[in-house]
């Protein structure tokens, strides 16, 4: 099995991808560009916050922050530790190589954070985490917060709040 790589190259070429539409598409507008991500993109945001400041502001929707407390919080822990090979107390380095929590000194761009009570992938701590850690380090920041939704939100009246809630924040920071 390769090494695991959840925030290396993963990130690079997200980056690498952006770079190229920007070069490729002269009505990409580089001052006024924002992230967003669910599930493991919304983990690939808060890893994103941790390595760029690129982005006027971000979006991450059920993402891990902690690796390692992720761990013991979700209803598939196969997964993780297939991913980490193994679990937190015989591969900590690996949960925390790749743990977005551990490079927050570097969180500077406005963030909404997004999560839902009944995630048992990715329990709502992981969200409650990244927002109070955004709050503690002073970065402008917003929570939308679903008690009776899961990994996704399904309901009409809550889909229709998400949508005005990401709109309203990316407009917020990027239109003119």
């Amino acid at each position: 099995m390769p090494p695991i790589d959840w925030g290396g190259k993963p990130y690079e070429d997200l980056m690498k991808g952006l770079d190229y539409a920007e070069r490729m598409y002269p009505f990409i507008d580089k001052e006024r560009e924002c992230a967003l991500g669910a599930s493991y993109g919304g983990y690939m945001v808060n890893w994103i916050m941790g390595h760029t400041n690129r982005f006027k502001c971000i979006v991450s929707h059920d993402g891990m922050f902690n690796t390692e407390s992720a761990y013991g919080s979700t209803e598939e822990l196969w997964f993780n530790e297939w991913e980490f090979e193994g679990t937190p107390w015989t591969n900590r380095a690996l949960y925390r190589k790749w743990s977005p929590h551990l490079f927050a000194q570097n969180f500077k761009t406005p963030t909404l954070v997004i999560h839902s009570q009944k995630d048992y992938r990715l329990d709502v701590s992981e969200g409650f985490q990244l927002f109070t850690t955004l709050q503690r380090l002073k970065v402008p920041s917003k929570m939308l917060y679903f008690p009776d939704e899961g990994h996704w939100v399904l309901k009409p009246q809550n889909s229709r709040l998400w949508y005005q809630t990401v709109n309203g924040w990316v407009d917020q920071y990027l239109k003119k």
